[in-house]
């Protein structure tokens, strides 16, 4: 028979790889968890919310300003594979990160199959640019902003950190002081021949537009490229994958995965100040001011 990719062979065998779902016991709906941790934080946290970056319904984020001023920032890209959730189902995020003294913004983005994924990738960036150019406005340093997504919002950061931010968008070129990469996807081809296809439509150019394997550049920032221990070894393969070729472009990168965690629970630490993720995102934000170079609003 022949192979749909590298070594498998049928839909199912795909599907079983990249659906995190169907490792789920019959009773356990991790979007209710996101939905408890999500009410949590906007009942007891200042937040600012639906500020539209763009010029569709859909392009819009909500801030969760940090109690002190001058604050580090970051912007998290949530996940549900290009075609479900927005930034409401994340404001969960923010509750770790707003004990250490960080801003949170989560980015809402169009979906699948409305738009494209190439459309998905522009909103992130021109989320991303009016961060850095307005956050000052809202309290937070636009010299400390760190990006980070889950699962498809791990591709996404992954496309925001290959971004040419000089020539077009004339921000400094590498405008990030870290990124956190959970459980992304940085090799698009696969999911072709998966059930995600109706929806997410891909075909060769998208696939090459936008696997981030393709594209590493030249990038100070620092990664942390990271993923549950207990998902599938195409999970694994993806975070291997994109940290060889962001080292071979020079780069600096943590390869790391969470012992136990799921796909789903792999994000859980956001929730809790001294969570690996929450204090190595305070290391980096904390360690080195940086310059705010041309970061200015139009």
């Amino acid at each position: 028979m022949p192979k749909l990719y590298r070594e498998f062979e049928t839909q199912a065998q795909i599907d079983a790889q990249y659906n995190p779902s169907l490792l789920l016991a019959a009773n356990d709906n991790p979007m209710l968890h996101y939905a408890r941790s999500a009410e949590r934080a906007r009942a007891h946290l200042h937040g600012v919310l639906g500020i539209p970056f763009g010029p569709t319904l859909a392009e819009i984020l909500d801030i969760f300003p940090a109690s002190q001023p001058n604050a580090p920032v970051f912007i998290f890209l949530h996940g549900g594979y290009w075609r479900a959730l927005s930034s409401k189902d994340f404001s969960g995020i923010a509750l770790g990160l707003h004990a250490q003294g960080i801003t949170t913004v989560v980015v809402n983005y169009a979906l699948c199959p409305v738009v494209t994924i190439d459309e998905i990738v522009r909103q992130c960036r021109a989320a991303c640019a009016w961060v850095l150019r307005n956050i000052a406005e809202h309290g937070g340093d636009p010299a400390r902003v760190a990006i980070g997504g889950h699962s498809a919002g791990g591709h996404l950061t992954a496309m925001c950190l290959q971004t040419q931010w000089t020539r077009d968008y004339g921000l400094p070129q590498n405008p990030f002081a870290a990124a956190v990469l959970v459980s992304g996807l940085y090799d698009l081809a696969p999911l072709r021949y998966s059930y995600l296809q109706p929806m997410i439509q891909l075909d060769e150019g998208t696939i090459a537009r936008n696997s981030p394997v393709f594209g590493a550049r030249s990038c100070t920032t620092p990664l942390w490229i990271t993923w549950g221990g207990a998902e599938t070894s195409e999970f694994a393969r993806q975070s291997q994958v994109f940290h060889k070729v962001w080292l071979a472009q020079g780069n600096q990168a943590l390869l790391e995965a969470q012992p136990g965690a799921n796909h789903f629970t792999a994000i859980h630490g956001f929730e809790d100040a001294h969570s690996g993720l929450c204090q190595w995102l305070q290391d980096q934000l904390m360690a080195r001011p940086r310059p705010a170079e041309n970061i200015k609003a139009p």
